[in-house]
Parts: C-alpha cells; sequence; structure tokens
C-alpha cells in the first residue's frame, strides 16, 4: 500500500498504520482487507481533523492535543508550513521541546488564552510572529491573514482548555465554526 493511499496524511499515521497492521497480518488476515480499512478510516473529531481549505490554507483542528507530546505529533505529521494557535492552561509543559519543530515548520504563532506567559518564554527568541488573543475567531482571523496557498493552520493547543473554554470539544467546536465564518 502506498502512503499516498491513507485515509489520513502524515508521519504519526504511517507509525499507526505499521503497528495497527501487526495483529492482522498475525491472524492471516487478506492484504486487501488490511488496505481497505486503512484507506476508509475516518478521522476522530478534534485531532488532526481537517475542517476546510480556504484560499489553499488548510485549517486542522487539532483541538484534543493538550499536552506537548499531541502537539508535536501533529507538528511532525504536517510537512507545509505552519501557522500554531496555541495556549491555554498550562499543564507545566516544557515548551521548549518543540523547538526545533517550531523552529523549522511553524511561520507564526497565535496564542490563545488568559496567560501566554510560558509560551513566549520558549518561542520568542525565534524572532516569529506572535500575538496573544482571547477569543477564537480572533484567533483564527489572524491566522488566515498570516498564511499564504500552501500554509496550514494548525490548532494544537498543548494545554487545557479551561480558561476560555468548558473543554477541548468546545474549543474545537469554537475552530471548526470561526474558520467556516471566514
Amino acid at each position: 500500500m502506498t502512503l499516498e493511499a491513507l485515509a489520513t496524511q502524515g508521519q504519526t499515521t504511517v507509525y499507526d498504520s505499521l503497528a495497527a497492521s501487526i495483529g492482522p497480518k498475525i491472524r492471516e488476515i487478506r492484504k486487501a482487507y488490511i488496505k481497505e480499512s486503512f484507506a476508509g478510516f475516518q478521522q476522530t473529531e478534534h485531532r488532526l481533523e481537517t475542517v476546510a481549505n480556504i484560499h489553499g490554507i488548510e485549517f486542522i483542528n487539532d483541538s484534543r492535543s493538550t499536552t506537548i507530546n499531541g502537539t508535536w505529533f501533529a507538528m511532525e505529521s504536517t510537512l507545509r508550513p505552519l501557522i500554531w494557535i496555541a495556549g491555554g492552561v498550562d499543564n507545566g509543559n516544557d515548551f521548549t521541546t518543540l523547538r526545533h519543530l517550531v523552529r523549522n515548520n511553524v511561520k507564526g504563532i497565535i496564542c490563545l488564552g488568559l496567560d501566554n506567559s510560558r509560551i513566549h518564554e520558549a518561542f520568542d527568541e525565534l524572532d516569529l510572529p506572535m500575538l496573544d488573543v482571547v477569543k477564537m475567531v480572533d484567533a483564527v482571523q489572524a491566522a488566515y491573514y498570516l498564511g499564504a496557498r500552501g500554509d496550514v493552520v494548525l490548532l494544537s493547543p498543548a494545554c487545557a482548555s479551561f480558561d476560555l473554554f468548558e473543554n477541548f470539544e468546545e474549543r474545537g467546536i469554537a475552530f471548526r465554526n470561526a474558520v467556516k465564518n471566514l
């Protein structure tokens, strides 16, 4: 099976698909059935969910990523330039572990939350455009204006949502609605 035939793209999907194929291979399930299941996989809401492609800018809802690890996988799976929407209630994360990915893949950071000081501490020295906002609609609009054809706007907060939202689902729905209203 080619990588392009997978229902979702990215390095993380390749890892997940390889791991998920071990069991069926051991059970001697036909390759055709395995390929069909990988090609038809449905995206999970709020986890690398493509919301829209507007003027060549892809908007991805990864609101479920409330940790550094989740955001690392989201960034690593996107090979195009990113405008990253991050922030919320910090869980004591070490944002500097993302510095290499941010340096190489991110062209701007939109900080969504009431206290973004730790995000600024980790990334201000990279001299990227950074903007602080407290409304999702403002985050999406700023990311859209910063983006260009071929870019990805990635909501992958690496933080809990409780400063502005009831939960990560509400945050993801607010992102979807803001994108649809562009």
